[in-house]
């Protein structure tokens, strides 16, 4: 049995999310257990680094799959390519050790998420970012987003309602840059829960705005609470950049 990689790039503007649905067939998963069956002549689930959700993107999503076929990587490739939808793409192919997973092998992901900050629409950032025409106090955002250094409980910054699985969670790296009228938010860190990035990001928009205080991000961390954090911003300006692992 072989174990097969796959890094996907695909605008997600139009599909559920990754995860397969029962009630969709609308779905990236989905769209690839189709394609992978019908090349390897037998049933593939695949599994992906992470669940992005309806209308979020990818530049470096990762996803394996085990199949007994011996089509060659770069066969696979091709065959993937030509078959894929064109907001679809696969960027390698490598047989990996066949106790490789794309989810439970990740060390940390990095991710973006991009604002047009202009009362003046962007058509060609319309579908990759979340407009606001209020400007945005810059250097207030990048204070708030310190506090979210570092190991934390970020349950206040999840839509999960209820679980057993932990909240904590690690942020590395928030970079917020600015370029013209395009403000881009870098996150990195050892995974993050659902929703968390876009909530992070509406938090502190809600600071750049001027209807929250930097120094009230530890508060709302401290209250676990998800009322107490911002707006859930739209999913099209988020994309999964590239997913870390272990390198011997």
């Amino acid at each position: 049995m072989r174990n097969i990689c796959l890094k996907i790039t695909y605008e997600g503007t139009r599909y559920q999310g990754w995860q397969r649905q029962e009630t969709s067939d609308n779905t990236i998963q989905g769209k690839f257990e189709g394609l992978l069956s019908r090349m390897c002549g037998e049933e593939i689930t695949i599994q992906g680094s992470g669940r992005t959700d309806a209308g979020v993107h990818a530049m470096g999503q990762i996803a394996n799959f085990h199949t007994h076929s011996d089509m060659g990587t770069e066969d696979m490739l091709f065959y993937m390519n030509q078959y894929l939808p064109e907001d679809i793409a696969v960027v390698e192919v490598m047989e990996v050790p066949e106790r490789f997973h794309s989810r439970l092998n990740a060390k940390g992901k990095r991710y973006s998420y991009r604002i047009w900050n202009s009362s003046i629409p962007n058509v060609f950032f319309r579908k990759f970012a979340h407009t606001v025409e209020e400007q945005l106090d810059l250097k207030t955002m990048q204070e708030a987003a310190s506090y979210l250094l570092g190991e934390h409980d970020f349950k206040s910054f999840t839509s999960t309602k209820k679980g057993k699985k932990s909240t904590v969670r690690r942020i590395d790296r928030i970079d917020i840059q600015k370029e013209g009228d395009l403000i881009t938010f870098t996150f990195e860190g050892n995974g993050f829960l659902y929703h968390m990035i876009r909530i992070l990001v509406g938090t502190l928009l809600e600071v750049g705005l001027g209807e929250r205080s930097a120094d009230s991000i530890p508060d709302i961390m401290g209250a676990k609470k998800r009322e107490m954090a911002g707006m859930l911003v739209p999913g099209k300006g988020l994309i999964l950049e590239e997913v870390y692992y272990e390198t011997k």
